[in-house]
């Protein structure tokens, strides 16, 4: 039993540096926006980013949470408090009323991670407020359903907080969301907060759930970016950004898999570790001193209805950033199925 705890214990420390190497890669994205493309850019970016997924995930976890029966504000707001809860994100929730209840992220910000808050424009985050705090009310047929923002960390705020609050009208787009920054949000206490079901959400649930969470975020990004800015400059973007990503976190990652810096060999049994992680069926073969991966699947981007090859990018990015963080001159060259899509070839050394 010992040998089976430590071997689910080492694969959920695998699942997590796939999600903190996800988790980098979609804020450092943002931040590729905001600099090469502008704030205004960047904010439509991440405005279509959250509208997509609250449009996919909310109805549907509202479901799963065991919430779609509460009042819509309450919903709404314990919506937020436990699907960020099991991606890691630091939440609380403050029940006022059934028809005003509050959610507040408190720092640091999952979202913004380290450093990267100070590159984050306040219009930027007001976006992903639009995109999906605004829209809550829309997707569950209750027009009278808004979100009042009372902070904002990029602001310099001590959190990013709000109330969703059912008044007694329908309101206009433009008054969904809306700002008080006169008011604050009342203190937490993790007594009285929701919780999961334990018998329904495992150990080894949560521990998948996390991971998925971070990734969840690339899934909506990569064919949104295409969308917005056509193939080639989206591609651009997704490429440079996992360079980067990959170049910065390689040690970070690498540590949850007992893995280091080293030669072509060293990095090629790194890679088909970390497709495992991330449920993808892989093959190796060496030959020369050079090694061949077949990535047969990539669940990543399986069916999405708007895939464009430039998706593809993501993964070219990763691995050319995550090969120059394992050593000097580790060439990597990828060749896609016909259609831009797997399965794909990489070449290592």
């Amino acid at each position: 039993m010992s040998g089976e705890k430590d071997a689910q214990e080492a694969q959920w420390l695998r699942w997590r540096s796939v999600a903190d190497l996800y988790h980098a890669f979609f804020t450092g994205l943002i931040l590729t926006v905001v600099t090469r493309r502008g704030t205004a850019d960047a904010a439509e970016f991440v405005f279509r980013v959250f509208r997509r997924q609250q449009q996919e995930r909310f109805l549907p976890g509202l479901e799963k949470l065991g919430l779609k029966d509460l009042p819509p504000a309450v919903a709404a707001a314990q919506y937020h408090y436990l699907s960020n809860w099991i991606g890691g994100v630091s939440v609380e929730y403050m029940y006022e009323t059934d028809r005003k209840a509050w959610i507040r992220y408190p720092p640091p910000r999952w979202i913004w991670r380290g450093t990267a808050i100070c590159g984050v424009p306040g219009e930027v985050s007001r976006a992903m407020l639009r995109g999906w705090h605004a829209n809550n009310g829309a997707a569950l047929g209750n027009l009278n359903l808004g979100f009042v923002c009372t902070k904002q960390s990029v602001d310099g705020q001590d959190g990013l907080e709000g109330y969703y609050c059912e008044y007694d009208h329908a309101l206009e787009p433009d008054q969904r969301l809306v700002f008080a920054r006169h008011l604050e949000a009342p203190m937490f206490d993790p007594a009285i907060a929701p919780a999961l079901p334990v018998k329904s959400w495992p150990k080894p649930r949560l521990e998948k759930a996390y991971r998925n969470y971070a990734m969840e975020y690339v899934r909506t990004a990569a064919p949104v970016m295409v969308q917005l800015f056509g193939p080639d400059d989206a591609g651009y973007l997704l490429h440079l950004t996992g360079r980067l990503i990959g170049m910065q976190y390689f040690d970070e990652v690498a540590r949850g898999f007992e893995a280091s810096r080293g030669a072509a060999r060293d990095f090629a049994g790194f890679l088909c570790a970390l497709f495992e992680a991330q449920d993808d069926a892989v093959g190796i073969e060496e030959s020369g001193g050079s090694f061949e991966i077949r990535q047969q699947t990539w669940k990543l981007m399986a069916d999405i209805a708007d895939y464009h090859p430039a998706c593809a990018k993501v993964l070219e990015g990763l691995f050319e950033g995550l090969a120059a963080g394992c050593g000097r001159h580790i060439p990597v060259t990828l060749r896609p199925a016909a259609g831009g899509g797997p399965p794909f070839v990489w070449s290592i050394g």
